[in-house]
């Protein structure tokens, strides 16, 4: 097990990624010609997805990376890399090109359902989220830990959930001005993160460094 702190951090990280407030624009976009029992459809379909993806690269995320000789320290800086980049466009109160693409966003909107693509992944949980789980599941190891981990995960789909009930609530009382300010807030908290991988995959990679 890790420290609390730790996964207080992983916490306020994977919200910070997944930034539900931020993406309630762009699901009023895909789901504007949905009626409300086919917009919750959509908003239960995406939040299981999240929560199965998230799992899945929970338990086995770290496999795949040995199945393909990465090592943690190389991932811990690419990761990390990955994070600073979409933390510096969400702090321009951007969606990043790392979630998706003109192309993807083009594409979604002839598409049937929009549940799993682009909403579940790669928006909510894309490279940048999958790659936080993977790192954190990294830094302890046990049953406890794992269990934590997956709570934590619980939470965040918990979170998705409530805000994509009360979409039309939120959208409302909150103007595209005061989501851009939390979209910079959690942009800043992502960043700081980010380095913390990034000199912690440098440690690893060139301990005479240290």
């Amino acid at each position: 097990m890790l420290e609390y702190s730790e996964y207080m951090k992983m916490l306020i990280g994977l919200i910070a990624i997944v930034n539900p407030i931020g993406v309630i624009p762009i699901f009023i976009s895909l789901t504007s010609e949905l009626d409300a029992s086919e917009r919750r459809s959509v908003s239960n379909i995406a939040t299981y997805s999240v929560l199965a993806i998230l799992l899945l690269t929970l338990f086995l995320g770290e496999w795949i990376l040995k199945f393909f000789g990465i090592t943690i320290n190389s991932f811990h800086v690419a990761g990390g890399l990955l994070l600073l980049l979409m933390a510096l466009s969400m702090m321009h109160a951007k969606t990043s090109g790392i979630k998706r693409t003109a192309e993807e966003a083009e594409e979604s909107e002839g598409k049937d359902s929009i549940a799993i693509v682009p909403l579940a992944t790669p928006l909510l949980a894309g490279p940048g989220t999958i790659s936080t789980v993977i790192l954190y599941a990294h830094k302890g190891s046990g049953l406890m830990h794992y269990l934590i981990v997956g709570l934590i995960i619980l939470a965040v789909s918990l979170l998705l959930f409530a805000v994509f009930r009360f979409v039309p609530f939120i959208s409302k009382y909150i103007t595209q001005t005061g989501i851009n300010v939390f979209t910079r807030i959690m942009g800043l908290i992502l960043a700081a993160i980010s380095i913390e991988f990034i000199a912690s995959g440098i440690k690893g990679l060139f301990p005479a460094l240290m």
